[in-house]
């Protein structure tokens, strides 16, 4: 009995340990996926800041070896002070700046220049970035209208760099990303449009473009200051089919018009017999009138009206 009572107690005791050390760790696998959690939560929310602007990410920051090889350079620059300083002084134009890096990484949240700068041999580099309007073309662009009608369009876009050091670090190629970027939203935007509003609201398409476009090239330090499109190229055939629809609307234009002045000249002749027709004196100026008017012409020929009333006359006495 003593035996059994104490099986059952160690039985009991190891069982009591055993929850109590998978409590344990039940709970310490939850703390470390939790931790875990928020510090990849804490890497993706720095992550997607780095990649929306690496300017302030580790700028100036060059830590002791860093410091070390700077305290170097400028011993050997002093050393060779004579030689040294065509190596260190760099002229930068007044349409230009220069983005400065020291050991990789931005030695300044501004750019450098217009004018004179100095580097550091061996651990500064600079890129030089124009600051001036630059344009090109967008080549013709086969588009799917709303209404499914196949039309080329091209364009041409002006665009300036704004922020040089974001030009320089958040895109490798600012001018060919927004080149390749610019035939893309020519097509998304234009895509959208029926073919009427694509040939009579160009210029509500360029804003909308130069808006898509000011947005996206934004985190590159680009400025798109106007977006225009330059030609829009309809198929032969579409052609010929408008144009004789245009001129199917004109000739049913020109007969609504002729049929309204034949309207208007019936009422003003009513109008005019009807004032005749009190008067019978104003027939004979009338005939008058026609003879003048004939006669002013160059013709052989004058057709003379007669009155009935006289020819009556004659006809009794016979």
């Amino acid at each position: 009995m003593r035996e059994n009572a104490l099986c059952s107690c160690l039985l009991s005791s190891l069982i009591s340990k055993l929850q109590l050390s998978l409590s344990l760790s039940l709970s310490l696998s939850l703390h470390r996926h939790y931790c875990w959690r928020s510090e990849m939560t804490n890497h993706a929310k720095v992550h997607d800041s780095s990649r929306e602007n690496l300017v302030d990410a580790y700028s100036g920051k060059l830590g002791g070896w860093g410091w070390l090889l700077v305290t170097l350079s400028l011993m050997m620059t002093i050393l060779t002070f004579p030689i040294s300083i065509f190596m260190c002084i760099k002229v930068v134009q007044q349409y230009e700046r220069a983005v400065v890096f020291r050991l990789g990484r931005l030695t300044d949240k501004k750019p450098k220049g217009p004018g004179i700068i100095f580097v550091l041999p061996c651990i500064d580099t600079f890129v030089k970035v124009d600051m001036r309007t630059v344009s090109f073309g967008i080549p013709h662009q086969e588009i799917l209208t709303k209404d499914s009608v196949t039309v080329s369009v091209d364009g041409v876009v002006y665009f300036r760099v704004n922020c040089p050091i974001s030009s320089v670090v958040n895109v490798s190629n600012a001018h060919f990303s927004t080149h390749l970027l610019a035939q893309t939203t020519l097509r998304n935007v234009l895509g959208t449009k029926n073919l009427a509003e694509l040939l009579s609201d160009r210029e509500g398409m360029s804003r909308s473009m130069q808006v898509c476009l000011d947005e996206a090239t934004n985190p590159w330090g680009i400025k798109v200051e106007r977006v225009e499109i330059k030609d829009v190229t309809l198929p032969q055939q579409l052609q010929r089919s408008m144009a004789v629809e245009a001129e199917a609307m004109r000739e049913a234009r020109a007969k609504v018009i002729a049929a309204e002045g034949e309207m208007n000249a019936s009422r003003a002749l009513k109008e005019a017999s009807v004032v005749i027709a009190e008067s019978p004196s104003a027939l004979q100026l009338r005939y008058l009138q026609t003879l003048g008017t004939v006669a002013a012409q160059n013709n052989s020929t004058i057709v003379f009206p007669l009155p009935i009333d006289l020819m009556q006359h004659f006809m009794y006495r016979k």
